[in-house]
């Protein structure tokens, strides 16, 4: 992944004002290290025109503007005339009734995370409409070859006769036409095939997600055989860490590192609470109990 440029995605924002406050939410966002992805700008306009100009060479495009009728009807106009422009357009979902400028940078960071995982799925969802190509490419190869068969039929059916009367010189001219338009059809469906399939391979290298064997990752962090996985499932689903999935014997994460640093945590907490499974559940519900202060 690290020999691949990270994904570029750019903000659009109605104002000056609002760069700064999504700016602010940036600062705690580590998408470089986490998502293989890189913010290279916050582009401050109202005009389609600037905005085209402003996205040239970007993968992502989401678009910040205000949740009220105005903020709306740009975030469309960017939408229709961005959409061959880049990669993906995504516009962002705040909480209805809210300016940017005056919004917690918490919610914008939120959403920035949100949004980037949405163009991720919908890109995802366009590997079904690939093999549908695939499948119509396969079936117009066995159209074309069809066609050739009849057409070298037709011509040395005409070498031996010696002489064409005029309804199978007609008949001869429309099949090559109709061959000619199946060509071109198959010229146009092998393009389309080899930009969905470069599309395709450029998607799988940018996956976000790394899956590990639970155990044999436990016996490589600590050299001890894992025997508390109860516990394991247990103190992820209360901390519910973020890009940490835990189940089915495995773990995935944004990198091996993550996952490592993730079963150090959990090693702590069972060392810190020397104790059945049950002593640790009631802990865990246990109002004064605060689980973040052991993610510090």
């Amino acid at each position: 992944m690290d020999a691949i440029n990270p994904i570029d995605v750019r903000i659009i924002v109605e104002g000056a004002s609002d760069v700064e406050i999504v700016s602010r939410a940036m600062q705690n966002i580590a998408l470089g290290a986490d998502y293989h992805i890189t913010i290279s700008s916050i582009i401050p306009t109202t005009n389609p025109e600037i905005a085209k100009k402003a996205v040239q060479g970007a993968d992502i495009v989401l678009i910040a503007t205000d949740v009220d009728a105005p903020g709306r009807e740009l975030a469309e106009k960017f939408k229709k005339c961005l959409k061959n422009q880049v990669g993906h357009v995504e516009r962002m979902k705040f909480p209805f009734g809210h300016d940017v400028e005056y919004m917690d940078p918490s919610i914008i960071r939120k959403e920035i995370k949100n949004a980037i995982i949405r163009t991720g799925l919908t890109s995802i969802a366009n590997i079904h409409r690939f093999r549908e190509l695939e499948d119509q490419l396969t079936e117009s190869r066995e159209n074309g070859k069809d066609l050739v068969r009849e057409r070298t039929d037709l011509e040395i059916e005409n070498q031996n006769l010696g002489a064409i009367n005029k309804e199978l010189t007609d008949s001869n001219e429309k099949l090559e036409e109709k061959l000619k338009i199946v060509q071109d059809e198959f010229r146009n469906a092998k393009q389309r095939h080899a930009d969905i399939k470069n599309k395709y391979q450029f998607i799988k290298a940018k996956q976000l997600f790394e899956r590990f064997s639970l155990k044999e990752l436990w016996k490589e962090s600590f050299d001890e055989e894992l025997s508390e996985e109860e516990q394991i499932y247990f103190i992820s689903n209360e901390f519910k860490p973020e890009k940490i999935v835990i189940g089915q014997g495995y773990i995935a994460a944004t990198s091996k590192d993550a996952a490592k640093e993730w079963l150090k945590i959990i090693r702590a907490v069972l060392i810190f609470y020397d104790s059945k499974i049950e002593d640790l559940k009631e802990e865990f519900t246990d109002e004064k109990f605060n689980p973040n202060l052991l993610k510090e």
